[in-house]
């Protein structure tokens, strides 16, 4: 293959399943990945660009291939579930996927948009410069976007609001916390490339003196003296959220809400039973495809008067 050709690995799923196939392949591939989501079909795209062809062996080709299988037998929805190769210029990639990612408003406060789209933001509204490929979490999977209306709806402006973003990928929460005049704010995440990703991505935005960003694991994380955070947003995998609720719930504030994101929709009436269990009520809910997500405050705080916010894409 030519030195100036990349060799693209692509999966066809569905918008449900991308983000757990975007996993896996970034994983197998051990490069960053893109993804295309169709709006109306609610089919995606899932590719890693690949320098040498070499690399993509057929070791590799058969792990992604058992990783597919593995997610489709815990009842994933991942539609065609396809895996493809083919030759791609190099000049030509980096463009060619461009017109596939448009800005996402949340509500009239936030806007994330990619950084090549001019699009000019409202009076009072918050601007998040994000690319996709870089690490997960763009804004266009149903999870992230639950987090995104609910930290909108969540932020009281002049008010003293702590953030901690439990999983932060590629920093989008984290970041648009801190635009949005949440902090402090804290993200942490398992993968320390995804931590270098999110530093990058909220120095991109003006915001890295403003977001402390480490390498942790919520199972060693100490419990602390008292509560600290007014939110606390957790992506993580079902069983890790069940066996760490009294860590996440030790940071959250009296007046706190806790929000519970990539949940599969299978597994969340079992995930909310133990926050409720706990103490927290389900003040807001949100299925799409094969995943639920979910906010939590504590039962034995007022009921929420947060106005609705609507997650649109333009």
């Amino acid at each position: 293959m030519p030195a100036k050709t990349l060799l693209q690995v692509s999966v066809a799923t569905t918008a449900a399943a991308e983000e757990a196939v975007a996993e896996l392949l970034a994983r197998v591939a051990g490069e960053a990945v893109a993804t295309y989501i169709n709006e109306d079909t609610k089919l995606a795209v899932v590719s890693a660009y690949i320098d040498r062809a070499r690399d993509w062996s057929a070791a590799r080709a058969g792990e992604l291939e058992t990783g597919l299988r593995e997610l489709a037998a815990v009842g994933l929805a991942l539609g065609e579930g396809t895996v493809s190769t083919r030759p791609v210029p190099k000049e030509d990639w980096a463009e060619s996927w461009k017109r596939h990612f448009q800005p996402i408003a949340i509500g009239t406060r936030l806007l994330i948009k990619p950084s090549w789209i001019k699009q000019p933001r409202r009076p009072g509204q918050s601007v998040v410069i994000l690319d996709p490929g870089l690490s997960f979490g763009t804004g266009n999977h149903p999870t992230t976007a639950f987090c995104l209306e609910t930290l909108v709806n969540c932020r009281v402006p002049g008010q003293h609001q702590a953030c901690w973003d439990v999983g932060t990928g590629s920093g989008i929460l984290a970041i648009a916390a801190a635009k949005l005049g949440y902090g402090p704010v804290r993200g942490f995440d398992f993968d320390r490339e995804a931590v270098r990703v999110a530093r990058a991505n909220a120095r991109r935005n003006r915001v890295l003196d403003r977001i402390s960003l480490t390498f942790g694991d919520i199972t060693k994380t100490a419990r602390p003296r008292r509560p600290q955070y007014d939110i606390v947003c957790a992506n993580l995998i079902s069983n890790l959220l069940i066996a760490e609720h009294p860590r996440l719930l030790a940071r959250l504030k009296p007046t706190g809400t806790l929000v519970l994101a990539g949940i599969l929709a299978r597994e969340f009436d079992q995930v909310a039973a133990v926050f409720t269990a706990a103490g927290l009520r389900l003040t807001a809910d949100r299925t799409e495809g094969e995943w639920r997500s979910g906010a939590f405050a504590w039962a034995s705080a007022a009921p929420s008067t947060q106005s609705k916010s609507k997650v649109t894409q333009k």
